[in-house]
């Protein structure tokens, strides 16, 4: 079963504000992107289902999970579709142009690592006894 490291209430509390409606979908997205680029990279305690046992490691992951779907909230867009495909179009009178560098789906700002992700994860109280980021072991 996936992790999803934080939830609707969670979010709302996170900002603010009125959680989206789409809330539920977009933190079990930010859940399994966080898994697979940032949180399978880092040492840290976890129970039987796989979650995180120290509090702290827990509401890191909590408010790591809000920060990336604030992010794709803010971008409109989770999956880098919107980022990809055109460099210049043109229609009429009216001509739109986008960095031909960033013509794939893994080039968009949707597939990135929000910074407020790496706000929360580096907080002085998350020292190397209970979470150690980028530690890779086999």
């Amino acid at each position: 079963m996936p992790r999803v490291y934080a939830t609707s209430t969670d979010l709302a509390a996170y900002t603010g504000s009125s959680a989206p409606a789409d809330a539920d979908a977009l933190l079990a997205k930010a859940s399994r992107f966080l898994d697979s680029v940032v949180f399978r990279l880092c040492w840290y305690a976890v129970g039987d289902d796989g979650l995180p046992t120290n509090d702290l490691v827990t509401a890191a992951f909590r408010d790591a999970t809000c920060a990336q779907a604030v992010w794709w909230d803010q971008l409109g867009d989770s999956t880098g579709a919107a980022g990809a495909g055109w460099g210049a179009v043109q229609i009429g009178s009216v001509q739109l142009g986008r960095s031909v560098t960033a013509v794939a789906q893994a080039d968009s700002p949707a597939r990135q690592i929000a910074a407020e992700v790496w706000d929360v994860l580096q907080q002085p109280d998350l020292t190397p006894d209970i979470l150690i980021l980028g530690l890779v072991v086999s």
